[in-house]
């Protein structure tokens, strides 16, 4: 999974993923009972192309021969986002067909969850490589569960970036519910992602967007959360929960400007899972995503999701164990040629921030008027919870 590389300089640096991996073995959560580590296999083309287009496929296959530099352009392929690798479709079909793995384990069983750490890359077009996506391997995963025979699959997306790619592949597609909570279009890429995005005509109420102001912390992430995940799952009933698990909410994230913690990502993990098990039979998909704290937060994120996919709970306040947290900003200088975001504010000593992460759930009624935040949620369930025979101003 780690040749999936954009260079040294790129933001979207592999390392988090070895970081990630080591710190939930030395935790003891991949000794889990009944956790199973399995090594995918390449997707094929004919899988991919359930996304993709063929000729895109092919112009990211040769996309590293420079002869091909121009043509590679046509599909957002060499740019300072989405650089050229060697083996670029190789390494990114790796990916997807780990996600494909982790959705066939869920549908045909016996696992109930399964984790595809490397994948959530959801920017991707059909068409067109976008935001360090080269393969949308969480839409592949959903059009392989259609095509396998599911008639309802939910994906809830709580990257800081909006799910456009998985939005746009699903978006007349009444049998696909995609909710994505990230920070508005109006201040980060890529632009979209508002309430009234809602579905092509006979797939209204099939996307929903939460687009949630900058500088959002936990209580109000939270907030928003439960005003309208619970009561859209609820009601569509799907059969298989995807989720997406972007980490780059945190406070610490380079890129954006939400400010959540590690524990309030947490706690979306949890509801998240308690979801799958209420509504389709525990079967839970969950991806990574973004993440570019790549010492100080994304291992610790992700540790806590796999410890939830597990079953094999973590305390926030576990410590992290001192030889992983001593190496962690060596690893991320040795091989980005930079200081880590664990150099800049001390590496963290616990697998959580240490905070609180009490919110005020949402009730019926509009909210607070004068509050952003507030007026972000109400605008989302005004425009959806309609369109699914619901009452933006009772149910919950």
């Amino acid at each position: 999974m780690a040749s999936y590389d954009f260079g040294p300089q790129h933001p979207l640096h592999p390392v988090r993923l070895g970081l990630t991996m080591d710190l939930a073995a030395s935790l003891g959560v991949l000794d889990a009972p009944g956790l199973r580590i399995t090594t995918p296999t390449l997707a094929s083309d004919e899988l991919i192309e359930l996304i993709h287009d063929p000729l895109y496929v092919n112009a990211v296959r040769a996309a590293p021969d420079p002869a091909r530099a121009r043509m590679a352009a046509l599909f957002g392929l060499g740019t300072a986002d989405n650089p050229i690798f060697q083996r670029m479709h190789e390494a990114a079909a790796l990916i997807t067909g780990g996600t494909i793995e982790a959705a066939r384990a869920v549908w045909a069983g016996p696992a109930r969850h399964a984790v595809s750490i490397a994948g959530g890359l959801h920017h991707a077009m059909p068409g067109m490589a976008s935001g360090f996506c080269i393969y949308n391997d969480p839409a592949i995963a959903i059009a392989w569960l259609l095509a396998a025979g599911a008639t309802r699959i939910a994906y809830v997306d709580v990257d800081v970036h909006h799910g456009d790619g998985v939005q746009n592949a699903f978006y007349d597609d009444p049998r696909v519910l995609t909710i994505s909570l990230h920070q508005t279009g109006r201040t980060l890429f890529p632009g979209t992602g508002f309430p009234d995005e809602v579905g092509a005509p006979g797939a209204a109420g099939s996307a929903v967007n939460v687009a949630l102001p900058a500088f959002t912390g936990d209580a109000g992430w939270l907030r928003a959360f439960s005003g309208v995940v619970p009561v859209l799952l609820r009601s569509f009933r799907p059969q298989v929960l995807v989720t997406q698990h972007g980490c780059d909410t945190h406070a610490l994230d380079p890129l954006a400007d939400l400010e959540l913690s590690v524990d309030g990502q947490r706690a979306s993990y949890e509801a998240l899972h308690a979801l799958s098990h209420e509504l389709c039979d525990g079967r839970w998909l969950a991806c990574g995503g973004g993440g570019y704290a790549l010492d100080a937060v994304v291992p610790r994120a992700w540790t806590q999701l796999l410890a939830v996919a597990a079953h094999h709970s973590l305390e926030p306040g576990t410590a992290l164990p001192p030889q992983w947290r001593a190496e962690a900003p060596q690893r991320v200088r040795a091989v980005t040629g930079r200081k880590s975001v664990g150099d800049t504010t001390g590496m963290p000593r616990t697998l959580g921030d240490g905070v609180s992460v009490r919110y005020r759930p949402w009730d019926a009624g509009e909210g607070d008027p004068d509050d952003p935040l507030d007026r972000a949620v109400a605008a989302t369930r005004r425009e959806v919870l309609p369109l699914h025979g619901l009452d933006p101003t009772v149910d919950r």
